[in-house]
């Protein structure tokens, strides 16, 4: 070995370790996912096509955010089916209002969200109710405000022109824009959990809460800071796929609930909190998007991919969570 070799050995190596095995796993499954599709239609690697799911993928990426910042902490979040469903009714009702309603549309909704999302950090962080309890039972109380409000029937109102752009337009090199608002929460994600105080306090109260709170964290104020994230990306993703199909729809989010969560754990973020990466995130996400094809390609049944999802979360609490209580 020569003295070069013998000097980028140990750099080489180091950098192997920094590599997450899980996340290494998702891309390795996103290739062979890609494999397989390319073998049922030839268009399955066409850039159009692959565009097209990073659209789609775009809505599942912005509600997975919240969704795993929640999970960091060690807790989960169970009111996304309706608080997404909240965010694009309630944008999609303010547009009824003119042109001040249009204005107002996607910000009104992503406050709903956070509004819901307060109400669920307060029960887990200052009443310590377990998360899986009061973030359904917020759930149920948006799916009754929701059923209140329109009267049990489909929502009559229709998406703003802004909503319809952001959800299906592009602005540059037929990038569609949700992409890039994906990317965009994406990165502000990226910066929150790394740059930020409130960022290390997430890994920190994940890890150990009591240690963290003896440190001196204000643990209640970031736990219920976090449950209002999620629930404001959860109603923007709602928001989001309002604008897609012009209108908002009821249980719009139920499809998202275990997708979302499958995207996390699959992108090697711990479920019990205090490890994870965004870009895990992202190879989750894209990956559920491309198996969801996949399985519509084969036509699998939506109860069928419910268990797949349901499945997926079992194996990566087996592989990554027994390590965790080991420690």
């Amino acid at each position: 070995m020569s003295s070069e070799d013998a000097q980028t050995a140990p750099a080489r190596a180091a950098w192997l370790r920094r590599i997450d095995p899980a996340v290494a796993a998702a891309f390795g499954c996103i290739l062979l996912l890609l494999l397989v599709g390319s073998l049922y239609s030839p268009n399955f690697l066409s850039a159009d096509y692959l565009l097209q799911q990073l659209k789609v993928a775009s809505f599942l990426g912005v509600i997975a955010t919240g969704m795993m910042i929640v999970i960091l902490l060690g807790q989960i979040d169970l009111s996304v089916p309706w608080v997404v469903a909240m965010g694009g009714m309630m944008a999609s009702a303010a547009t009824a209002y003119g042109v001040a309603g249009n204005l107002i549309a996607i910000p009104f909704g992503v406050a709903c969200g956070v509004a819901l999302g307060i109400v669920s950090g307060i029960g887990v962080a200052y009443l310590r109710i377990p998360s899986m309890i009061v973030t359904l039972a917020v759930n149920a109380v948006a799916q009754g405000l929701m059923v209140a409000f329109t009267g049990g029937a489909a929502p009559q109102d229709s998406a703003s022109p802004a909503m319809r752009f952001i959800a299906t337009g592009d602005v540059a090199f037929g990038i569609p824009n949700g992409l890039i608002v994906w990317a965009l929460v994406g990165a502000a994600a990226v910066f929150l959990l790394t740059r930020t105080t409130f960022g290390r306090a997430v890994y920190a109260i994940g890890n150990r809460e009591r240690a963290a709170y003896l440190s001196g964290v204000a643990t209640q104020r970031v736990v219920m800071l976090a449950f209002a994230i999620s629930g404001g990306l959860s109603a923007f993703g709602g928001v989001l796929l309002a604008g897609y199909a012009s209108k908002a729809a009821q249980a719009m989010g139920d499809p998202y609930l275990l997708p979302s969560i499958a995207a996390v754990v699959l992108g090697g973020t711990s479920i019990l909190g205090g490890r994870g990466s965004y870009l895990g995130t992202v190879a989750g996400v894209i990956l559920i998007t491309l198996l969801q094809s996949i399985l519509s390609v084969m036509q699998i049944e939506e109860f069928g991919r419910q268990v797949i999802y349901g499945l997926v979360i079992i194996v990566m609490l087996l592989l990554y969570g027994r390590e965790r209580l080991v420690r």
